[in-house]
């Protein structure tokens, strides 16, 4: 994909070896597909899937992403049993710091969650409700001007 122009690509952490300890094995991964992602000009996102993770394990999975090389921590593909939360945003920004971006990610719906996330440190969003989000940020800046 990479070499048909995608300038970001997106990873998911293995789930498995982080919760085993295997540290080394999860940074070297990150460290490889960053080398691969910045090589063709692109950034690497690095998708550590909250809902499956203890706080703990959050927090170094975020500092493995940071030391890696890594441009984003995203909180969810969106396929496990919950997505995004304020807490968990919250943490990630903690650990990576104010220059690496934080991505929310999975069961943000309305622009109230999109704000949330914001104000917990999350610099991008990914949300599949867009359309339902924009449409109500417009329909309350809309009552707000009356």
């Amino acid at each position: 994909m990479l070499r048909a122009g995608a300038r970001e690509l997106d990873m998911v952490i293995n789930i498995g070896a982080l919760r085993s300890g295997e540290y080394d094995a999860v940074g070297c991964e990150i460290r490889s597909l960053a080398e691969v992602a910045h090589g063709a000009g692109a950034i690497l996102k690095t998708i550590i899937e909250t809902a499956l993770l203890t706080d703990v394990q959050k927090g170094v999975a975020c500092a493995l992403a940071k030391a890696a090389g890594a441009d984003f921590v995203k909180t969810s593909t969106g396929f496990a049993a919950s997505g995004a939360t304020v807490e968990d945003v919250r943490l990630m920004r903690s650990v990576v710091g104010p220059n690496m971006g934080v991505k929310a990610s999975g069961g943000i719906r309305t622009i109230e969650d999109v704000r949330s996330m914001a104000a917990a440190g999350a610099t991008r969003i990914g949300a599949s409700a867009g359309v339902q989000i924009v449409s109500g940020a417009r329909a309350g800046s809309a009552r707000s001007a009356y």
